[in-house]
């Protein structure tokens, strides 16, 4: 009797979130998932380290190079306007890949694809060490970006695998989550620090790098579960829809670091962003297409039939709850990074720190971004999932305010540092729970492409968020500059420009707040409690099957 009341309990908080019993019970009987693996308690943190260290290195591949792109322009004779590409080299294929490889690894198997991906991370660094030219930094740099896209989703993949809904599960995710600022942390510290002492340690941080994804190749060499099939039944990969949203999605995000350089106008820039849109219009309507057309297992396979890369439906899970959560990651990673990128900017360029100085007043962010996510740890079973995210996005729009208010005379202690401390709030909240609520509505055989969207939404919001705020800061500095006569490098235009942008920055949170509170008001705690901690949850489907007459 006390399985059957939790099994109501079960069933209610299932139909809360969204779910359609009828497709979860098809599901289950055509394509079961075996329950987990019970783990020690030494090899469960070994998983979770093994995880957030991949998370962590991600992180700090991008950053670090950022703090050394001076000296590695000085170092090996790379003009200024090609440095960039050392940043949107990695950002392009890591973001525009993650779609792809979480379905492989969905298909093929997570560990498999999280040792490619960090096996690739390792190599490309250190070709990375050892390259003499920018081609060739460019090149690897992309292909280091690649291990990323196929390391992320199957961590995330074996996560959600590894740990059942259960108060271990919000645990782990937290601690992925909170990779993200030690990474950052890490990053900054390492190039900053090597930055400062001489320009010949460029290297350092690449050979770093390797020797860290190293480490995590060997922990999921001896922590991760082997990879069991995929209980899908036709595992076979659309190609097509791959190279679709692919080729759209590095097109759009291309366009949107190129453009506030080269202008709008630019021709080229109008047709790439014209075929970007238009390969991302057909891959939605060929995944409608195969979703729609899905063949069963007594109908003969075709070429222009495989399973969908990604079915449309999953947007609108949990009654479009799925499409919300994603936009507002979306929109909050617009305002986060945007925040980052001018205040960067700002310390450097308007009050002319050092790559050091610049780098000690974003520790307090680090130091705070590791805090939430142990905080989401411990209350995510009792608070509900829009408290989260609400307070998060509302307090990270606030952080944009504090900075566009900014009185560059003042000591950093009375804007900046509260500024830097709130910011980060929004990317952890919405990280950490969102990626809980994603995993507990997707299938089993879904969770890496699951993840996969997740990190695709932050990082085209990435692009989008630093495409229009640069479009701001350009217009706010042309308009400054003309209205007191000035040119458009001295500092009033330039303190202008920063605060327009930073507006900008806080209008993003702000929306996804509003989004929150009107779309995830009822959604409830996504969070596990004790009494949850029983593998019987993941078989109310299949009892309900078992029940239908």
């Amino acid at each position: 009797m006390e399985h059957d009341s939790d099994a109501i309990d079960a069933i209610k908080l299932d139909r809360k979130l969204g779910h359609s019993p009828i497709q979860e019970i098809i599901h289950e009987k055509h394509a079961a998932h075996p329950p987990s693996a019970q783990h020690s308690l030494a090899r469960s943190i070994a998983i979770v380290a093994t995880c957030t260290a991949a998370m962590v290195v991600n992180t700090s591949n991008a950053t670090s190079v950022s703090m050394s792109l001076p000296n590695i322009s000085k170092a090996i004779d790379i003009p200024e306007n090609q440095l960039q590409w050392l940043i949107t080299a990695y950002s392009l294929s890591s973001g525009c890949l993650l779609l792809f490889f979480g379905r492989l690894a969905d298909l093929y198997g997570r560990k498999r694809g999280f040792l490619v991906g960090m096996s690739f991370q390792m190599v490309f660094a250190i070709g990375l060490g050892f390259a003499t030219n920018g081609i060739t930094l460019d090149v690897l740099r992309g292909f280091q970006g690649m291990g990323a896209a196929a390391a992320i989703p199957s961590a995330l993949g074996i996560l959600a695998h590894s740990f059942p809904p259960s108060r271990a599960r919000s645990i782990a995710f937290a601690t992925f989550a909170a990779g993200a600022p030690v990474g950052g942390a890490f990053g900054n510290i390492i190039g900053g620090v090597l930055t400062q002492i001489s320009p010949e340690h460029w290297r350092a941080p690449f050979f770093l790098a390797a020797g860290l994804s190293a480490l995590c190749v060997l922990g999921a060499l001896t922590s991760f579960d082997h990879d069991k099939l995929s209980p899908e039944a036709d595992a076979r990969v659309d190609w097509i829809g791959a190279i679709l949203v692919t080729s759209g999605l590095v097109l759009i995000v291309f366009v949107l670091g190129q453009a506030p350089t080269v202008g709008w106008k630019t021709p080229y820039i109008i047709t790439l962003l014209i075929i970007g849109v238009i390969f991302v219009g057909i891959f939605i309507a060929w995944e409608h297409h195969l979703e729609s057309s899905a063949t069963g297992p007594d109908k003969p396979k075709s070429f222009w039939t495989p399973p969908p890369l990604m079915k449309p439906s999953i947007w609108g899970r949990a009654k479009g709850r799925m499409a919300v959560i994603l936009l507002i990651a979306f929109l909050n990673w617009a305002g986060f990074i945007a925040w980052t990128f001018w205040v960067q900017l700002f310390y450097q360029s308007y009050l002319g720190l050092t790559p050091v100085h610049a780098m000690l007043r974003f520790i307090p962010m680090f130091v705070m971004g590791v805090l939430c996510n142990f905080f989401v740890a411990m209350v995510v079973a009792k608070l509900p999932l829009v408290v989260f995210v609400v307070l998060g996005t509302v307090i990270t729009g606030s952080a944009c305010v504090l900075f566009a208010l900014i009185d560059p005379s003042a000591t950093f202690w009375a804007f900046a540092f509260p500024s830097t401390v709130m910011v980060v709030f929004g990317a952890d909240f919405v990280y950490s729970v969102g990626t809980i609520f994603v995993a507990k509505i997707v299938f089993p055989h879904e969770q890496s492409l699951a993840g996969g969207l997740f990190q695709t939404m932050t990082q085209i919001g990435t692009a989008f968020g630093l495409t229009v705020s640069t479009i701001v800061f350009n217009s706010a500095v042309n308009t400054e500059s003309a209205k007191l006569g000035v040119a458009v490098t001295d500092p009033p235009a330039q303190l202008q420009g920063y605060r327009s942008a930073q507006w900008t920055a806080a209008a993003f949170p702000f929306l996804a707040a509003i989004l929150a509170v009107i779309f995830l008001r009822n959604v409830g705690v996504v969070g596990h409690r004790k009494h949850e901690e029983d593998p019987f949850e993941q078989t109310i489907t299949e009892q309900q099957a078992d029940a239908e007459p």
